[in-house]
């Protein structure tokens, strides 16, 4: 296995201080360095990688091999059987407090016992009393009960072929479309691969779909499948499109077997190249996913794809990390994608799978290519105007980065190219900096600034200075020491030259302020002991 490691500089907040005058401060507290990273991930290929990839079937549908030969590439020793059932049953709705049942033509309503009622065209309303009017009479039904369409189909918040069942948890309702598998699959093929696409790779889209499901059929549950992501998606009616139900028509009840019993058919998007052996995502060997050649994933607009940009706060937030990140560390399987990754923090070392990492930060694969580091540091605090600051920046696994500063509208580059990578800049208003690598461009750091002040005791109980930059009219404030924090005693606005003058009734420590305008920071000064 190979290890890539790249060091990541923590990013805090900067913590204000101000200089505490005479006997009763403390020492100057210097503010903490802000620094900003982003990591930057280049990969291959879309999903899991494990059994067919679609782009890859395409491909081979462009070449003119037919269904079954596709299957037999992606899937090694399986072969084609009879699908051991007719029809599945699928939650469409769940934990609902009312359902609203349509037909656009007469229907039928069939309590738990046995009884059938009758129903207009029109809609049904239910709560968890399962009470509807059969007979011009409103009435309270055992269920669960099931809905059976007239000449047109059923609807909830879509319509679906076959009946729908529906069952009461405590208060809340659920649904389940009992349909048959050839009808369900037409709900399902269109939203798992492009209609347009050629009828064999249809086709093998299908038998896939149809063996994944049956090998996914769950137990105890009082249905077979979900209709989303967590079995396969299902659209109802309004999924089905002319191509792809034609693909389930000429496929109609074939599976792919292994020992007589439907595989577990795992598809994905985009293989990168090689799809990959299921051992190496999922822990254990199955004889019939084993990883193969791809050559058609270069079809994809992903088979490659990146740089995608991830500020460490984004990644520390997806891991649910409790500290920033110091180190992120990449283990590689066999293959060349990421098995585990281990997040280093202060706090400790978290050790996440890669299909973990993938799905945290919202990776397309593990396929991880190329991951570069590059972050931005400033001091702390606000930098008093007219003072200059020095930017520092860092590099990782990238060459050619370049520190710019937002000039004008544009970005100019300032201070050295890597591998240094630092600038001092005079600043005279707030600034913008950032670190890139030709195309790949890292964090954005601002640099606040705080008017300068000048202070000086020029009688007693009296401070007077100056604020820069000059801007006549600008709110100057005093403000005292107190035990429940600093407490404004006095207000002015500065005159010409920004200049100001304070008197206050008591003695203490005080401070001057000027409060954030403009773009600008506030201001702070040292503190004084007035008498």
């Amino acid at each position: 296995m190979r290890r890539t490691r790249l060091a990541l500089t923590c990013l805090t907040l900067a913590l204000a201080a101000s200089a505490p005058a005479g006997g009763r401060a403390a020492a100057p507290v210097e503010p903490v360095a802000v620094t900003a990273t982003t990591f930057l991930v280049s990969g291959r290929g879309w999903g899991h990688g494990v059994g067919m990839s679609q782009y890859g079937a395409l491909g081979y549908a462009n070449e003119g091999w037919t269904y079954d030969e596709i299957l037999a590439h992606y899937y090694t020793g399986a072969v084609l059987g009879p699908a051991p059932v007719a029809r599945v049953r699928v939650l469409v709705a769940e934990a609902r407090a009312v359902l609203e049942v349509r037909s656009k033509a007469p229907f039928r309503v069939r309590d738990v016992f046995g009884t059938t009622y009758p129903l207009p065209a029109g809609k049904v309303v239910l709560g968890p009393k399962l009470r509807l009017v059969v007979n011009d009479v409103p009435t309270d039904l055992s269920g669960p009960i099931v809905f059976l369409p007239g000449t047109a189909p059923l609807e909830l918040d879509r319509p679906y072929r076959g009946q729908l069942e529906i069952a009461v948890d405590g208060r809340k309702l659920s649904a389940v479309d009992v349909v048959g598998l050839e009808q369900y699959l037409a709900g399902v093929v269109s939203q798992e691969m492009p209609s347009s696409w050629p009828q064999e790779a249809l086709k093998a889209q299908a038998v896939a779909a149809r063996s994944y499901a049956l090998a996914h059929r769950l137990g105890g549950k009082g249905f077979d499948l979900y209709a989303d992501v967590r079995s396969q998606v299902y659209g109802g009616v309004r999924a089905e499109q002319p191509s792809t139900t034609t693909a389930v028509e000429a496929t109609a009840g074939e599976v792919l077997q292994w020992e007589g019993k439907p595989i577990d058919a795992l598809f994905h998007s985009t293989s990168g190249g090689r799809t990959l052996d299921v051992g190496e995502v999922f822990g254990k060997p199955v004889p019939y996913l084993v990883g193969v050649d791809d050559p058609h994933s270069d079809l994809s607009p992903v088979n490659r794809w990146g740089p995608t940009p991830l500020p460490e706060p984004t990644l520390r937030k997806a891991l649910k990390l409790r500290a920033p990140l110091t180190a992120l560390e990449l283990v590689r399987g066999p293959s060349g994608r990421v098995a585990t990754a281990r997040a280093v923090t202060a706090a400790g070392t978290t050790t996440i799978s890669g299909s973990a990492l993938r799905s945290a930060v919202g990776l397309r694969s593990t396929w991880i290519t190329q991951l570069a580091r590059l972050s931005l540091t400033r001091p702390g605090g606000a930098a008093p105007y007219g003072t200059s600051v020095t930017v520092t920046g860092a590099a990782a696994g990238v060459k050619g980065a370049v520190l710019s500063q937002r000039l004008e509208g544009g970005w100019q580059q300032v201070g050295k190219a890597q591998p240094k990578l630092s600038a001092r800049v005079k600043l005279l208003a707030p600034a913008t900096f950032r670190i890139s690598a030709g195309k790949l461009l890292g964090p954005v750091l601002k640099v606040p600034v705080a008017p300068a002040l000048t202070t000086r005791v020029t009688a007693p109980l009296t401070v007077s200075g100056a604020v820069k930059p000059h801007e006549p009219g600008a709110t100057v404030e005093l403000q005292l020491d107190s035990e429940r924090g600093w407490f404004t005693t006095a207000r002015t606005a500065t005159g010409a030259g920004g200049a100001y003058s304070l008197t206050v009734r008591e003695p203490g420590v005080y401070r001057v302020r000027v409060p954030p305008a403009q773009g600008f920071a506030e201001g702070l000064s040292r503190q004084l002991e007035l008498r």
